[in-house]
C-alpha cells in the first residue's frame, strides 16, 4: 500500500514540475545528435500509412470536398507525428492557456480589476516590445532581416510553470512578486495567442470558414441554455467544428479550442492561477482542466520530443538573437515599461514589492521554452535552414532561470523575505465556495 502511495506521489511531483516536457526535450536532443536521420524519420512518419488507413482517409477527405496541398516534409495531408503532437493535441494545451486568460477576465480575477492590473499589463507590454525591438534591431545590425526577421515574436514568450516554479524557488510561496508575475505571464499568453492568430497563418488565408468558428461558439453557447454540464460534448461538437475551422482557414489549427473555453459553464469569480481553492470547483470549465491538466503533461512531453530535436552545430545568429530578446530585451522591457507607467501614468508597484524584485521577475520572465519553441515552429517553415538555429534559442532560455537566481542572491532577495498580497478574489471565492462547496455553476 505504502508503495503505491509513493509511486502515485512520485507521478505527481513529475507532472507537477513539467518533468515529461524536460525529458521530452532531452530525449529529442540526445536523438538528434546521434542520429538526425532517424529522429527526422520519426517525427515526418505518416500515422495513417503506419496505421494502414491511408485509402481510407482519402476517400473520407474527397467526400467531405477537403484538398490540400502537401506541405514539405509533413506527410499526406499533414497527418504526421509532428502534426499530430503540434497541431491537433497541443490545442488541449492552448485551450488550457485560453481557460486562465478567460478566468482571469471574471470578477475577482487579477484582469478584472483595472487598477490592480495596469502595472503588471505595462510590464507585460514592456516584457513583449523589449524582446521583439531588440531581436528586429539585432537583425538589422547583422544583415539577417530578410532570413531572420519573422521570428520576432519569438522571444516574446513566458513560460508560465517554468517561470512559476523558479519564482516560488528565488521569493518563496508567499511573496507579492508571485502573483505579479503570474499577471504578467497571463497577459503575455493573452498577446501570444493573439500573435500568433493574425501574424502566423499556417496557410492560404481563407477567412470564409472563420463563418463556422462563429457557429461553434453559438452551438457551445445553446449547450450552456441546455443545461450540458459534461465538457466532453463541448470537445467533441463545437471543439471539432472549431479545429476544423481554423485549420481550414489557414489560421494555426492548435489555437482552436480557444474559442469555445468562454462557452463552457463556469463560476461566477476567479480564485486565481493556481490556486488551491480551484482544486474544490466542480463548474464545466474547471472539470475540463481538472481531467486535462495531467494528459497535458503528456502532451508536452511528446511535444518536447517532437520539436526539441536540434544539433548543437546548428547554433547561429538565430540563436543569439533569440536569447538576447529573452534574457537581456524581456528584463529591460519590464523594467523601463514599469518606470514609464510609474512616472507618466502615476502607477505603482504592489506594496511589498521593490524595483529589485521586479527587475528579477524580469529575469524569471526571460524563460521562454514552451511557448517560445512553438512559435519557432510556426515561424519558420519546417525545411527553413533557420529553424533549429532559433529553436537552440528557445532552448537555450533556460539560462534565464540560472541568471534570476544568481541575480537575486546578488541583490539580497531571499525566499521568505517580502510580503503576500491576498488576491482581489480571496473574499468573494471564499464566500461562494461556502454558499456552493460544488463551485458556482453558471446560471445558463
Amino acid at each position: 500500500m505504502s508503495g503505491e502511495k509513493t509511486q502515485r506521489g512520485t507521478l505527481k511531483f513529475l507532472l507537477d514540475n513539467s518533468a515529461f516536457l524536460i525529458t521530452g526535450a532531452i530525449a529529442a536532443l540526445v536523438w538528434a545528435n546521434l542520429d538526425k536521420t532517424s529522429y527526422g524519420q520519426f517525427i515526418n512518419t505518416d500515422l495513417l500509412e503506419w496505421l494502414g488507413i491511408n485509402d481510407v482517409y482519402h476517400d473520407l477527405l474527397k467526400w467531405l470536398g477537403v484538398h490540400h496541398d502537401v506541405p514539405p516534409g509533413e506527410g499526406h495531408h499533414g497527418l504526421s507525428v509532428h502534426f499530430v503532437i503540434s497541431d491537433i493535441l497541443m490545442a488541449f494545451f492552448f485551450a488550457i492557456a485560453g481557460k486562465e486568460v478567460w478566468e482571469a477576465l471574471l470578477p475577482g480575477g487579477p484582469l478584472s480589476n483595472m487598477r490592480k492590473a495596469a502595472t503588471p499589463l505595462i510590464a507585460t507590454l514592456g516584457g513583449m516590445a523589449g524582446p521583439a525591438g531588440l531581436y528586429l534591431l539585432g537583425c538589422y545590425y547583422t544583415g539577417t532581416m530578410s532570413e531572420l526577421g519573422n521570428g520576432w515574436a519569438v522571444p516574446m514568450a513566458t513560460d508560465i510553470a517554468f517561470s512559476y516554479l523558479i519564482a516560488r524557488l528565488i521569493f518563496g510561496p508567499g511573496h507579492v512578486a508571485i502573483p505579479f508575475l503570474l499577471l504578467l505571464a497571463i497577459a503575455d499568453d493573452a498577446g501570444g495567442l493573439l500573435i500568433l492568430a493574425v501574424f502566423y497563418p499556417q496557410g492560404e488565408m481563407a477567412p470564409i470558414w472563420l463563418l463556422a468558428t462563429a457557429g461553434a461558439i453559438i452551438m457551445g453557447l445553446l449547450m450552456r441554455r441546455m443545461k450540458l454540464q459534461s465538457f466532453w460534448w463541448y470537445l467533441l461538437l463545437p471543439g471539432t467544428l472549431s479545429w476544423f475551422s481554423f485549420y481550414e482557414s489557414g489560421l494555426h489549427p492548435a489555437l482552436g479550442l480557444v474559442p469555445i473555453i468562454p462557452t463552457l459553464p463556469h463560476a461566477h469569480t476567479d480564485l486565481g492561477l493556481f490556486a488551491r481553492e480551484e482544486l474544490g470547483r466542480h463548474d464545466t470549465l474547471n472539470e475540463f482542466e481538472h481531467w486535462w491538466k495531467n494528459p497535458v503533461e503528456i502532451i508536452l512531453g511528446l511535444f518536447g520530443l517532437a520539436n526539441a530535436g536540434v544539433v548543437f552545430t546548428s547554433v547561429g545568429d538565430g540563436t543569439w538573437l533569440v536569447l538576447a530578446g529573452l534574457l537581456i530585451g524581456k528584463p529591460l522591457g519590464v523594467a523601463l515599461f514599469t518606470l514609464l507607467g510609474q512616472k507618466v501614468l502615476r502607477l505603482e508597484l504592489p506594496v511589498g514589492m521593490s524595483f529589485r524584485d521586479l527587475l528579477v521577475v524580469g529575469m524569471v520572465a526571460g524563460i521562454g521554452f514552451t511557448v517560445a519553441l512553438f512559435v519557432a515552429t510556426a515561424a519558420f517553415p519546417a525545411d527553413s535552414p533557420h529553424l533549429d538555429s532559433v529553436k537552440m534559442g528557445a532552448l537555450g532560455s533556460f539560462a534565464a532561470a540560472f541568471l534570476a537566481i544568481v541575480g537575486a542572491r546578488a541583490m539580497g532577495i531571499r525566499p521568505g523575505s517580502g510580503t503576500a498580497e491576498p488576491p482581489a478574489s480571496t473574499e468573494a471565492g471564499k464566500s461562494e465556495i461556502e454558499d456552493d462547496p460544488g463551485g458556482a455553476e453558471d446560471p445558463s
